[in-house]
């Protein structure tokens, strides 16, 4: 699937190859096609059986206690960012207002730079758990390496029921001269609830993140619509190459254990066709953010803002604004009214395993895909002409 290595005559240059995004690569149809009412998505994460694979990120513009439980009741998943507003703030409502009518998005980076400075307090921790679990919601957290032995006794007492360790980049090895450096081992075993791990675009690393005790691997490294990390650092991996790699240990993993870590491929994706392609390359889950801040129901009212862009030193995302904004249940099951695949993303994804004879999240990872660079051009010079 990736292209040999390609060596630089001078042997002590950097080793490159080749990586492919979604819009390089297609699925191919098979000879087998299934009714899509046979088409199976349920999937398993942290022990959770979901009955769509589809999970809302862990940013203030998409996740807070109230969405999470929608999303639960969807069939899905939402994690909430236990160091954003809504752990800091009693009421963050008059903060996201003033964000969404910042004039221009360094006035919005400057709001959230000082909102965020505000300290994180544990009871509001304890109240956020404690309201999702009481709409029948699947009380999903997630935090920083620096802050998780604290955030997960507050959050495994509150009742948590998935604890995510999520950063820019996660190893299994962190080097530091100084500060008390997070033991993954140490913390699956310590907790009594799954542990959650991203993210990485490395299979080694992955490989090396479920011996030491992972729920589950985060796959992505910067594609967010909201991160500009990749501009900022000059690092990460397109996600349809990240992600095979990592499905790759994963499943060297499971042959050597029996223990079978499931693989959420993290932002990059805006259309039904993304998603089909990130679970044909491997992933169980999806991870979506700023498809889900267009809904009405999300609380950064149409807008959406990457979860390091308050860093006071070093932003790492921007203030984007979705446009549409259409209810949840449009967005998940349709019905669609665009052409774009932005929406009934659920039916968008059945449709495709149907038509690659895939009827379960499993049998999709086994789907045959090509690198097609022309595939989204190809005989759309019509459609392409009118985007003009």
């Amino acid at each position: 699937m990736i292209d040999p290595a390609i060596l630089s005559p001078d042997a002590t240059s950097t080793r490159l190859r080749r990586a492919y995004g979604f819009d390089e690569v297609a699925l191919v149809p098979g000879a087998v096609t299934v009714d899509p009412a046979e088409i199976n998505l349920t999937t398993e994460v942290g022990g959770h059986r979901l009955e769509i694979p589809f999970i809302a990120s862990a940013m203030d513009a998409v996740s807070d206690a109230d969405f999470a439980a929608r999303m639960s009741r969807h069939g899905g998943l939402a994690f909430i960012n236990l160091e954003g507003l809504y752990t800091r703030y009693e009421d963050a409502g008059p903060i996201i207002d003033q964000v969404v009518a910042a004039a221009s998005n360094q006035e919005a980076a400057e709001l959230l730079a000082g909102a965020y400075a505000a300290p994180v307090r544990d009871e509001l921790i304890t109240a956020l758990i404690t309201r999702v679990r009481a709409q029948g919601g699947i009380a999903a957290v997630a935090t920083t390496p620096g802050s998780a032995w604290h955030h997960a006794e507050v959050a495994a007492e509150a009742g948590a029921e998935l604890f995510l360790v999520q950063s820019q980049v996660s190893s299994a090895q962190h080097i530091s001269a100084g500060g008390r450096v997070l033991s993954l081992s140490d913390l699956t075993g310590a907790l009594k609830i799954p542990v959650l791990v991203g993210n990485t675009v490395s299979g080694e690393a992955a490989y090396q993140l479920m011996h030491q005790g992972a729920a589950a691997i985060l796959v992505g490294v910067g594609p967010g619509a909201a991160c500009t990390t990749r501009e900022v650092l000059g690092i990460g991996v397109p996600q349809v190459s990240a992600t095979l790699e990592v499905a790759a240990a994963r499943d060297r993993y499971y042959r050597e254990t029996g223990r079978y870590v499931p693989v959420v491929t993290d932002g990059g994706m805006k259309t039904g066709g993304d998603i089909a392609k990130a679970i044909a390359s491997g992933a169980d889950a999806v991870m979506l953010g700023s498809p889900f801040a267009g809904a009405l129901e999300a609380p950064g009212r149409g807008f959406n803002w990457g979860m390091a862009a308050p860093s006071p030193t070093l932003p790492r995302g921007t203030r984007i604004k979705i446009g549409e904004r259409l209810p949840l249940e449009q967005i998940l099951f349709g019905p669609a009214h665009t052409t774009h695949g932005t929406q009934n993303l659920v039916g968008a994804l059945r449709q495709s395993m149907a038509s690659l004879g895939a009827r379960t999240i499993r049998e999709m990872h086994q789907v045959e895909m090509v690198i097609a660079p022309s595939i989204a051009t190809e005989g759309k010079s019509w459609q392409l002409a009118a985007k003009e």
